[in-house]
């Protein structure tokens, strides 16, 4: 079926004032102003009331947090503080229910907000979820959300000197094997994919030297991506410095992670040196403006490393630094934020959304996502105008970062809706919120 998505208000592609055409989950056309599809179309979406971007990609989220969102034990707080008030709450009520109610939640609320694809970041192993892997691919299905499932890993807990408690990680053997079965299960690199699969070492200061090295290798025999944390507060650079002797990247280098597979959550404490190795070897860095801001932590150089060349994406990271998983909202941060770092001339609403549609694909290593364009995913969000924040506004594009759009009223997914009139098409939000509050609830009850 060719679907012609005619006359949006406006368009984030060049040449495509008249729209674009839907053809097998692909954008087979592009029609320009003053003109109509070169060839006749099945179907029309009337898209006049709407602004129309490519979907938006999150490249880092801890799913499991929308369960502890503005907990009191941990408000208020810089990053190890707030790791170290949580970690004891996640290691008890964190279970394989509750933590699939919190992978559905955070897949259709980043939906909700025009994501169209997205990377969870998920560490924590506790005994009993040891199939986290597989109910996040469950889930994924389910809500229809593009995902890259990132098998993430612990295995340096407070006994050897490490941060996190020692029931939330595993040991080496345990974590290899678990990668090389979700890998073989899971990862789809062909176009179009809905599920591919990166391996995530939690950070320097969760994780040996050699899990680091050995996971590098691993990703080199499956071709899949590599992630972490890295360079997100100066107490992870001491931490580095008196555990391994170096600095993070030093590290990042001496472990064989410095290439383009990698990409890394948060990277704001980089000098200028470690911006040129990092751009030099391509290594993508996912800023993430809510949670920096909320922690306090530093500011993402972000102009610095696309200059260097490392692709920059975004991601709105766990839901209990930032509080809610809405990448639109990430967007307009991201305006802001760098506007405050550089100037308000030199960051614009089109580097905020390059950040969160190519850059995030080029994070993911996908091709395919990330634009419109011909031969591209069909993987679309749309906007209304509707909302009186939006009254008076006079570049509809810019108005939706400027004026704070929030949610879209149509998403689409390799061509099939999966938001109409700004609910999913695939799940109840209210028996969904009922049922995750009343599993957060517990998180409280942990206190």
């Amino acid at each position: 079926m060719r679907l012609w998505i005619k006359d949006p208000i406006a368009i984030l592609a060049d040449k495509a004032e008249r729209g674009i055409v839907v053809e097998n989950g692909l954008i087979s056309e592009l029609v320009p102003a003053g003109r109509e599809p070169m060839l006749p179309v099945d179907r029309t979406f009337d898209a006049s009331k709407h602004v129309v971007i490519p979907g938006l990609i999150n490249t880092h989220h801890h799913f499991y947090q929308t369960l502890t969102r503005a907990h009191p034990d941990a408000i208020n707080k810089e990053l190890f503080p707030w790791l170290k008030a949580l970690y004891p709450i996640w290691a008890k009520a964190v279970t394989p229910e509750t933590f699939r109610l919190a992978t559905r939640l955070a897949l259709t609320e980043l939906m909700m907000s025009g994501c169209t694809a997205a990377s969870d970041h998920h560490y924590l192993f506790p005994g009993g979820l040891e199939e986290a892997m597989d109910i996040q691919a469950e889930e994924a299905e389910r809500v229809g959300l593009r995902m890259t499932i990132t098998r993430g890993s612990m295995n340096l807990s407070q006994k050897d000197g490490g941060l996190p408690p020692d029931s939330v990680v595993q040991d080496e053997d345990t974590i290899l094997a678990d990668c090389e079965r979700v890998l073989s299960r899971y990862h789809d690199s062909t176009k179009g994919s809905m599920l591919q699969v990166a391996l995530a070492p939690c950070s320097p200061f969760s994780v040996t030297r050699n899990l680091m090295k050995e996971t590098a290798v691993l990703a080199e025999k499956h071709d899949c991506r590599l992630h972490t944390h890295l360079g997100e507060t100066y107490d992870e650079d001491a931490f580095c410095i008196e555990t391994f002797g170096c600095r993070p990247v030093d590290y990042l280098e001496e472990c064989g992670w410095l290439n383009k597979r990698t990409w890394l959550a948060h990277g704001i404490h980089f000098n200028d040196d470690e911006v040129r190795r990092l751009g030099h070897a391509c290594v993508g860095v996912c800023h993430c403006p809510t949670s920096n801001m909320v922690l306090a932590s530093g500011q993402c150089r972000t102009k610095e490393l696309e200059a260097a060349g490392s692709p920059v994406g975004l991601g709105v990271d766990g839901s209990a630094s930032n509080d809610n998983s809405n990448l639109m909202e990430g967007v307009r941060h991201a305006l802001m934020i760098n506007r405050l770092t550089y100037d308000a001339a030199s960051i614009t609403h089109l580097d905020a959304f390059r950040w969160a549609t190519e850059g995030s694909a080029k994070c993911l290593g996908r091709d395919d996502i990330g634009a419109i364009r011909l031969g591209m995913m069909a993987d679309l969000a749309f906007y209304s105008l509707d909302e009186l924040r939006f009254s008076g506004a006079g570049d509809p594009l810019a108005a939706l970062v400027l004026c704070g759009a929030h949610t879209a009223d149509r998403v689409m997914i390799g061509g099939k809706w999966t938001i109409e009139d700004s609910k999913p098409t695939t799940i109840d939000i209210g028996r969904l919120r009922a049922e995750h509050g009343d599993a957060a609830r517990k998180f409280l009850e942990a206190l």
